[in-house]
């Protein structure tokens, strides 16, 4: 297979997988759900939800800690997601 030709097909895998990373959204949660964040495959936080009942105690450092929960969990799903996606790639005649 002549290189130019292999080399042109890993440029077009490569733009079609960054596409599909910045297409990629994850949530990810904390105590049970009562603190969920959405997060892209480039690692932008889209939104952030912090149940009512949560508010409702007032303690600030438990807030916080399930907030950090969420976006390292989230981070986590996003690094996860992202290998999957990886591994998947396959050049042909390889």
């Amino acid at each position: 297979m002549d290189m130019r030709v292999l080399m042109k097909q890993a440029q077009k895998m490569q733009e079609k997988m960054q596409r599909e990373i910045a297409e990629l959204l994850v949530e990810g949660s904390a105590g049970g759900g009562m603190v969920t964040v959405k997060m892209t495959g480039s690692h932008a936080l889209t939104s952030v939800h912090v149940s009512p009942e949560v508010l409702e105690g007032k303690d600030a450092e438990m807030i916080e800690d399930l907030i950090l929960a969420a976006v390292n969990d989230a981070t986590r799903r996003v690094e996860e997601a992202v290998a999957s996606k990886m591994s998947g790639l396959r050049l042909p005649g390889f």
